[in-house]
Order: C-alpha cells, then sequence, then structure tokens
C-alpha cells in the first residue's frame, strides 16, 4: 500500500478506510472462520469490487443490496459497494423470501451482490444479480472509483413502519463517519478484535465494522448471539479472543442472569436496543467484568446511537439505568406538545439532531415529513427527529426512557409497529381482523393477537407456522387468542382498553394450577421456573405467555440435551409451548435419541 497520510479529517466512509489502510496496512482488518484479510487486502478487495461496479454503470446515489452469507465476504461487499460511491442496502440472509422480495422492491434497486449460485433467487424482482466471491475475482482493482461527497447515501436500512410497512432509513456519508469516530462513544483501539454477531441488517452492523475501521481493529464475524449461547457464549468469546462487542440489552439481561462471567473477557462492552437492567450490570461487575461498560441509545434515523452512559466500577446502583448523554455531534432537545424544553425531572419527548441525523425515508417524502422536522433551536434551519420516547432528564443531566409516546414497542431489542405486525396476518387465509398489542415489563415485552377468523377450522398453529415462514422471529406474536368479534368503542374505533382487560382475564383463567403428573413435567416444571423466575408453573401453562422468548428457548433445549441426554429440533419449543405438550415431546424425541 503507497500513498502519504493526510491529517484532514474523513469526509466518507471511502476516506476513511483508506486513512486506516494508509496507517495500518498490515494490522488484522477482517476475520472469520474462512479467511482472514489485513487492511491492505481488504482495500485490495474492496477496490476489484468497486472496479466491476462502476464498470456495470454504479454511480451515486445508485443503491445495491447485499445479500450473502455471514462471513468476512459481507464486510468486504460493503466496502467495496462504499468505494464505488453508492449506498448498501443490507438484506440478511435468513430473512423469509418474502420480506426479502418486499425490502428489495421497496429500495428500487440497481443491482443484488450475491452469492455464487444465488442469483436465481432474484429471478422474480427484475434486479440483476452479481455472483461475487472476492477470494476469485480477477477484476483489475485500478478502475476508476466513484466520486463520493459527504452528502451522498451511504447505507439504506430499513426499520418497521408505522404505516404496517417497513421503511427504509437513508444514512449518509458524514453522518456515519460522525458516528463511527464520535469520541464519546466507549473507544477502540488497535489490536482489539470486535465481534460482528448482528445481523447485517441491524445498525449494530454499523458499530462492529465501521467504529472498528476507524481505530484500526478487527472486524471478527461470529455466529449470531442465539448461536453463541448455545454453544456456550463465555467459551466462545475466549475461544475467539473477542475483546469489545456491542450486544442487544435483552441478551445481557438474560445471559448474565445465568452466567455473570460470560463477558469477563472483554476489555469494551456496549449494551443498546432496549432497557439494560441495572441488576445486569451489577452482575456483570460481580463476574469480574473489569473493562470499559457503556449503555448505549439511538434510533436508526439518529445513525446507531446519540447518547451513550458510562457505567461504574460496581454497576448502576439504581432502579434504573440511564441512556445517557449526547455523543459529541448529537443535539438534544426533551420537549412538550407545544415544543418547550421541558426542566428537569419533567417527562417529554426526545427529539435528535446534529452531525448523525439520517437524510429521512427512502421515497416517502410525507413521512419524511413528519417525522423530521424543523429545529426550532438551531439557527442554520437543520432539522431534529421526533423519536417518539418518552424521557426524562435527571439532576446531572442524564437522560433516562420513560417510554414510548406512541404505539411503537421494543420487542427483542426491536422496533416493532404493531401495525405492521397486524398487516402481516390480516393477510394469512381466513383471517378477518386482528389487534395485536405488547404485553408485559420493558425489558421483557411480548407480543398478543387477537383474531377474527373467516372461515371455521383455522388452525392457530397453522397461523403462527405460516408467519414464522415469513418473517424474523421477532414479528410473530408470543400468543394468538381469537375472539368472536373485535370490540369497537364509543367512537367506532378499536377498544384497546378492553383487549387488555381481555388478556387479563385469559391470564387469570390460565392461572388455575394443574399440577405435573410426570417425570417429565415435573423436571420441566423445575426448568421453566428456573428460567422464567416463577413458581407454580403447571402442567398447562405456556412458556411463551409466561415471558419466555427465543433466547430462553435455546437455554431450555441446551438443557434437555445436556441433564435428559435428549436431542429436540430448534422448532419443537415453538410448536409445543405448553408444557404438558411439551413432556410429551420430549418423551418422544427420547425414544429416537441414540
Amino acid at each position: 500500500m503507497t500513498g502519504s497520510l493526510s491529517e484532514t479529517p474523513p469526509r466518507t466512509l471511502a476516506e476513511l478506510l483508506h486513512r486506516t489502510v494508509l496507517r495500518y496496512g498490515d494490522a488484522p482488518a477482517v476475520r472469520c472462520a474462512d479467511q482472514a484479510l489485513d487492511y491492505d487486502e481488504l482495500w485490495r478487495r474492496s477496490r476489484r469490487l468497486a472496479a466491476r461496479l462502476g464498470a456495470a454503470g454504479v454511480r451515486p446515489e445508485g443503491r445495491i443490496a447485499v445479500h450473502l452469507p455471514r462471513s468476512s465476504e459481507t464486510v468486504v461487499a460493503v466496502m467495496g459497494i462504499v468505494l464505488a460511491g453508492a449506498a448498501y442496502v443490507p438484506v440478511d440472509d435468513q430473512y423469509p423470501a418474502a420480506r426479502r422480495t418486499q425490502l428489495m422492491r421497496d429500495a428500487e434497486l440497481d443491482l443484488v451482490v450475491t452469492a455464487p449460485g444465488w442469483a436465481r433467487r432474484f429471478d422474480d424482482l427484475g434486479v440483476p444479480a452479481l455472483e461475487w466471491d472476492s477470494r476469485t475475482d480477477g477484476q483489475p482493482e485500478d478502475g476508476r472509483l466513484g466520486p463520493i461527497e459527504p452528502a451522498n447515501a451511504a447505507c439504506v436500512l430499513f426499520t418497521s413502519g408505522s404505516t404496517g410497512t417497513p421503511k427504509g432509513v437513508v444514512l449518509e456519508h458524514r453522518q456515519m463517519v460522525a458516528f463511527a469516530t464520535d469520541p464519546a462513544v466507549p473507544p477502540l483501539q488497535l489490536g482489539d478484535r470486535v465481534g460482528q454477531a448482528a445481523s447485517i441488517s441491524f445498525d449494530t452492523f454499523t458499530f462492529e465494522v465501521w467504529r472498528a475501521v476507524a481505530a484500526g481493529a478487527e472486524t471478527a464475524v461470529i455466529p449470531a448471539m442465539a448461536e453463541l449461547i448455545e454453544r456456550d457464549l463465555q467459551r466462545e468469546l475466549r475461544r475467539r479472543r473477542i475483546t469489545a462487542m456491542l450486544a442487544p440489552a435483552t441478551a445481557l439481561n438474560h445471559v448474565v442472569r445465568y452466567d455473570r462471567e460470560a463477558f469477563s473477557s472483554l476489555r469494551v462492552l456496549c449494551s443498546g436496543g432496549d432497557v439494560l437492567l441495572p441488576a445486569t450490570t451489577r452482575d456483570l461487575r460481580a463476574g469480574g467484568f473489569t473493562g470499559i461498560l457503556y449503555n448505549l441509545y439511538g434510533p436508526t434515523e439518529g445513525t446507531v446511537a446519540c447518547t451513550a452512559y458510562p457505567i461504574g466500577e460496581h454497576g448502576e446502583p439504581g432502579d434504573v439505568v440511564p441512556i445517557g448523554f449526547p455523543l459529541a455531534g448529537a443535539r438534544l432537545y426533551v420537549l412538550d406538545e407545544q415544543f418547550q424544553p421541558c426542566p428537569p425531572g419533567t417527562p417529554g419527548q426526545l427529539y435528535v439532531a446534529g452531525a448523525g441525523l439520517g437524510r429521512g425515508y427512502l421515497n416517502r417524502p410525507e413521512l419524511t415529513a413528519s417525522a423530521f422536522v424543523a429545529d426550532p433551536f438551531a439557527a442554520d434551519g437543520s432539522r431534529m427527529y421526533a423519536t417518539g420516547d418518552r424521557v426524562t432528564a435527571g439532576a446531572d443531566g442524564a437522560l433516562r426512557f420513560l417510554g414510548r409516546v406512541d404505539g411503537q414497542v421494543k420487542v427483542s431489542g426491536y422496533r416493532v409497529e404493531p401495525a405492521e405486525v397486524e398487516r402481516l396476518i390480516c393477510a394469512r387465509p381466513g383471517v378477518r381482523a386482528t389487534a395485536v398489542l405488547a404485553v408485559g415489563p420493558a425489558g421483557g415485552r411480548r407480543l398478543v393477537a387477537f383474531v377474527v377468523l373467516a372461515e371455521a377450522g383455522v388452525l392457530l398453529r397453522d397461523l403462527r407456522a405460516g408467519l414464522a415462514a415469513e418473517v424474523p422471529p421477532y414479528l410473530v406474536p408470543a400468543e394468538f387468542v381469537v375472539i368472536e368479534q373485535m370490540p369497537m368503542d364509543a367512537h367506532g374505533k378499536r377498544d384497546w382498553q378492553r383487549l387488555r382487560d381481555l388478556h387479563e382475564e385469559l391470564s387469570a383463567a390460565r392461572s388455575e394450577y394443574v399440577p405435573a403428573r410426570t417425570s417429565t413435567e415435573r423436571w420441566l416444571v423445575g426448568s421453566w421456573e428456573d428460567l422464567l423466575a416463577r413458581e407454580s408453573v403447571g402442567a398447562h401453562d405456556d412458556f411463551f405467555a409466561l415471558g419466555g422468548h427465543s433466547i430462553l428457548a435455546v437455554r431450555l433445549r441446551m438443557s434437555i440435551q445436556r441433564e435428559l441426554g435428549v436431542r429436540v429440533p430448534p422448532e419443537a419449543l415453538f410448536e409445543h409451548s405448553v408444557l404438558a405438550d411439551q413432556a410429551k415431546m420430549v418423551d418422544s424425541c427420547r425414544e429416537v435419541t441414540p
């Protein structure tokens, strides 16, 4: 690698990568099971892809989907697209085909970069697909790279939409560079190995890759969090020598409860995406984690994070972990309904402005105009984003999250609009109407779907299975409840309070205790009570109705295999969620387990 090192701060992701290559060309850059690349090699491979894209006519503001299996190739592809001047649109290869197609159509793509043999997946999309492998790509790397400006789009990330349709957030180079280099985010350093466990479609990927690039650190592509937990997370992090991670708060809350030492080998640990429990921070510290511990907060529209809160050497002593203080490039306002600042201690809606504020929503000007509003406190005519989150500022200035001002909720760390889930359920055969609400405490919420059926004979298990085949797990309600008709209020709208009351009545009815009757049921009762922190679990209880979710299901499956010596299919615990049914399923698997 040759070239002069400029001290001018990078303005684009391409400049950020180039600066690191010049400084640390022989430093480890990307690692996966199949290969390890230093920054020089990452640069060469990325430039070859960029040259290929340029020859195909890709230009600034073009949009290219990345649809590849989890590997170092994903990182190389993202870098190559950025160097070509286009915006990358990450599409998780684990997404069901229907959702994948919807996102790609909404993105109005110019091209799809995908793995060899996968192009046929996009025959109906009407978009050319480039089957690509950097290890065998013979394209010269001296092709003309695209001109890139700080205001050019760098990435389009899709989030759940308030109208029931996913919306693409357009992030520009200047916003992503601002986050990657913001000094208020826990610093990475040369020699760090950052665990890349998030879906490429999740904004955590930006931390895992671009913060690492800014520091000359290494991005290590590792299994997703659920798989790490199943394999023994503490062992996997140590074996792979991971030193830094941004982990979902939901995962931290549950993993640390059972293994306080799970993250003790890390130098930097950040939490985000949901409510981090104070007990989790205290258990982390008690378990030997002595590194840098931060709670991050921020909507995708604000580029990953806009606040950070450092947690002390003994964990958070209070009853809530603050979301913290503004990042160096962020301006935050807590405002009332008249857009007036709320004094400390008074709740209000949080508005985000500053260097990290994204461009808006792709091809949705009306939605952009309603969410990205004029900043009344800025003289330069800039905008601010209405997060929809209720917060309050403490005497120390640290912000504390109180909940949502609208219907959007957090489920397993993901932002979910119940309207989107309702739309998906209503699209299923045999469904006339549905209403979806979130129940449970912050940090442990789950979705409940009330369904009015259009015809007899529709089975809820078939409805659940059909939905699960089309959407990610966090969009599948934990409970489905059949009702004869949708309750309405005096204004002819859905009576949400009546639905909540109905759910409480059903929960109370299910609480009638039926003791375990077989040895397997008794064993499951003990496991459920430990996992769910409940007492008096009965044979007719439902795992997910009691607060279970996918991460706890993984731990239960591990316990069944380890303690009972029985291997059960991963999907079996979701299909048999009632304890008595689950016991029968375990017994049937016992008969075929060698």
